[in-house]
């Protein structure tokens, strides 16, 4: 039975890596999902692939406690910064580019959660600039090279370390 109840409990904070693995650096909130995921982690942090999902991402966001988003942003910074959006940011955003490569960005599904009751208690958004949004599957070097900085902050902001 605790198994079961288990099953039904959503971890209190999530980690959420969006993008799409096929355009290089695009794809670096998955990227750094799977290099937190050789790390421990606490029973009460869940990492979770978004890729490219959009909307199906609704359930897996609603209702947790804190969101850390990491996601590749457009705008006017050098590739391979970091900015990081808190919850009096992201209204801001909106019409602001980030991933528009995906069906429905995150902000879209963030509102959806918002219209729905069930948005998160506190969002975080961690934006990384890309250097290539080319085809190809690997990380420019650098962004692979500032990996490690965006797994320090995302840890932070979990304070998890």
């Amino acid at each position: 039975m605790d198994d079961y109840k288990k099953c039904l409990c959503k971890a209190e904070i999530l980690i959420l890596g969006i993008g799409n693995i096929l355009l290089r650096d695009e794809g670096i909130g998955v990227r750094v999902i799977e290099a937190l995921k050789k790390l421990q982690l606490p029973e009460n942090v869940e990492l979770v692939d978004g890729g490219t999902a959009g909307a199906d991402l609704l359930d897996i966001i609603s209702n947790r406690r804190r969101v850390i988003i990491i996601d590749a942003i457009e705008g006017d910074y050098s590739p391979g910064s970091i900015v990081c959006f808190g919850p009096e940011d992201i209204e801001k955003l909106q019409g602001y580019v980030i991933n528009s490569l995906h069906n429905i960005n995150i902000l879209e599904t963030l509102a959806m959660a918002r219209l729905l009751g069930s948005h998160p208690e506190n969002i975080v958004i961690v934006g990384i600039k890309p250097d290539s949004i080319d085809c190809g599957t690997e990380l420019s070097e650098k962004i692979k090279s500032i990996v490690p900085d965006v797994i320090e902050v995302v840890l932070s902001m979990a304070k998890v370390h």
